[in-house]
């Protein structure tokens, strides 16, 4: 049996898994992280993690094959270097060379979001599927794109960007530079947003049931009045519905994935969310679904989806 280790490396903690070919997990640590540590000091920690692993769950000599690890940023995959991690200050970081000279395995590194694109589509709601696309909803949009079973990360990559499609030009102004992007409109940061602004003009709408002031919002609050019938809740949650929905549109017209995964807090609702997606998204793809059927439908590895991107990735490169 050939085993991985996979890494979910983020700005507070380090999640590492070790699993075997079937994706079965033998066992899992966690250790906290900082920009403190530095680039070295990073590597370091990850380095311990992929030794007490080892130890936890004894493998024969040549066992242990690869290492996969999961980074925010830009990442330049084929040299396994960091380009740019703007929370930690790393810039052209050599993050796989450095953990490789410490374990004396083949390490190899993909974008967070890309890995967690990659389990969804290998141990989560995409295993039935060749074709899948991963776009995450929380206080941005991400993702990640899977076709014919392998990661699509573009030229250097640095594709995959899900949340910058833009949906409505001149529209809101991004962190990225251009206006009118999806992350702007369909982040729980942009509902939120929009639930301020409601509860601020509408004094009797049933979102502020439960609150004292507009600071003790939530990504739920639109969902929940809305689910009890109050017109202004609805209203938010129409727009979200129809901007989440213009951005899925766009990217199955591009690439005809057979499924559309939903994960990140938003994606919470449910079925609430996703049946109202569908119905936009349908009625606005090209063709239809009659000849090319869609699937949209919620993440299901949750936070493990990024560890578990990790060593499917290690196993691809390997």
């Amino acid at each position: 049996m050939r085993y991985y280790i996979g890494i979910d490396l983020g700005g507070m903690s380090a999640v590492a898994a070790l699993a075997d070919e079937k994706g079965t997990i033998y066992g899992k640590l966690r250790r906290k992280t900082n920009a403190g540590d530095g680039a070295i000091g990073t590597a370091h920690k990850l380095s311990e993690l992929i030794r007490e692993l080892k130890e936890k769950c004894p493998l024969q000599d040549g066992e242990l094959c690869a290492v996969g690890i999961g980074s925010p940023g830009v990442i330049d995959s084929a040299r396994g270097v960091v380009v740019k991690w703007s929370n930690f200050g790393w810039k052209d970081v050599p993050l796989a060379k450095l953990v490789s000279d410490e374990v004396g395995l083949p390490v190899f590194v993909t974008n967070d979001a890309n890995a967690a694109a990659l389990g969804e589509a290998k141990y989560g709601s995409g295993k039935s599927y060749r074709d899948s696309a991963l776009i995450t909803l929380g206080t941005g949009v991400g993702g990640g794109i899977v076709l014919g079973g392998k990661l699509l990360e573009g030229y250097r990559s640095a594709g995959g960007e899900l949340g910058h499609i833009v949906i409505k030009r001149g529209g809101y102004p991004c962190t990225c530079g251009r206006r009118g992007c999806l992350e702007c409109y369909a982040s729980a940061t942009a509902l939120k947003r929009e639930t301020r602004r409601a509860l601020l003009e509408h004094r009797d709408t049933l979102m502020w049931e439960g609150l004292s002031s507009v600071d003790e919002l939530s990504g739920k609050t639109a969902f929940v009045a809305a689910r009890k019938g109050d017109e202004v809740a609805e209203g938010i949650v129409s727009e979200y519905v129809e901007c989440l929905g213009e951005g899925i549109a766009n990217l199955v017209n591009v690439l005809r994935p057979e499924v559309i995964i939903l994960g990140g807090g938003v994606a919470g609702e449910g079925e609430y969310l996703v049946n109202r997606v569908r119905e936009y998204v349908e009625k606005n793809i090209y063709v239809g679904t009659d000849y090319a059927p869609l699937e949209i439908t919620t993440a299901t590895l949750g936070n493990d989806a990024g560890v578990y991107g990790a060593f499917a990735y290690a196993m691809e490169r390997g």
